[in-house]
């Protein structure tokens, strides 16, 4: 038992370091040294991702449970969803332009200012057809109906009653397609005719003279004006002197 004293202020044990861990006193408490490492470093990390969250809040970024920065409304590379508009090289080669200057690939129409030649016909082809070549394609202009006639018309007789040409009404007449309401066309003309002067009512039977034959035949101005002779009391409510007119 002697021997195994010694001068030494420490045991044996607490000279050779012992097998208990150094302790530390804060605020009156022993802790560890190891636990106080610990914590030091598990403070700067937090020091640390906090800093980094405060830096990116303003771009959407966000810290997880795990430390990781995640961020909201960006698609990950990997997700199909950025390859879609993504025109670069998966290989990482090329600047991302098309190919060919646009002109290749299915369903364009090539580059600009290219001249197609004229394609030839096959007569192999089994959807051949003889009369084919002999085809000749015309415009076809609809027949106007009752809702399209007065919109359509009523400018034009307005602004004859401007210049007085009654070739040019003629004109713009036989490049519509009046069908069943030729017969409209004395009716819409004295109508508007009743509306307006004198002079106006001198023109439009000059008008319905010179239309006599060429656009309207006599058949429809008679029909015309039965139609007018039965709205007379209608024209009355916008013309009082209709009837004598």
């Amino acid at each position: 038992e002697l021997d195994n004293l010694s001068d030494a202020p420490f045991s044996g044990d607490e000279e050779n370091g012992g097998s208990e861990d150094h302790k530390t006193e804060i605020n009156g408490n022993w802790i560890p040294a190891t636990s106080i490492t610990e914590a030091k470093i598990n403070a700067r990390a937090k020091r640390r991702l906090r800093k980094n969250s405060s830096r990116d809040s303003g771009r959407g970024d966000s810290v997880s449970d795990n430390g990781e920065t995640l961020k909201t409304g960006v698609v990950a590379p990997t997700s199909p969803k950025g390859k879609v508009l993504d025109r670069r090289s998966r290989s990482g080669k090329g600047r991302g332009l098309p190919k060919k200057g646009g002109a290749g690939g299915k369903g364009v129409w090539g580059t600009p200012g290219q001249v197609y030649d004229v394609e030839e016909v096959d007569i192999k082809d089994p959807n051949y057809d003889d009369d084919q070549e002999n085809c000749v394609y015309e415009t076809v202009v609809l027949p106007l109906d009752e809702r399209t006639f007065e919109k359509t018309l009523t400018p034009i007789i307005q602004e004859y009653f401007e210049h007085g040409d009654t070739n040019e009404v003629s004109e713009m007449l036989k490049d519509l397609n009046l069908g069943e309401m030729k017969y409209s066309v004395p009716v819409l003309a004295v109508s508007l005719a009743l509306e307006g002067k004198a002079s106006h009512r001198e023109m439009t039977s000059k008008l319905l003279s010179d239309l006599c034959g060429t656009v309207v035949s006599k058949t429809d101005v008679e029909k015309s004006f039965d139609r007018l002779l039965k709205d007379l009391p209608e024209l009355v409510l916008d013309s009082p002197k209709a009837p004598q007119v």
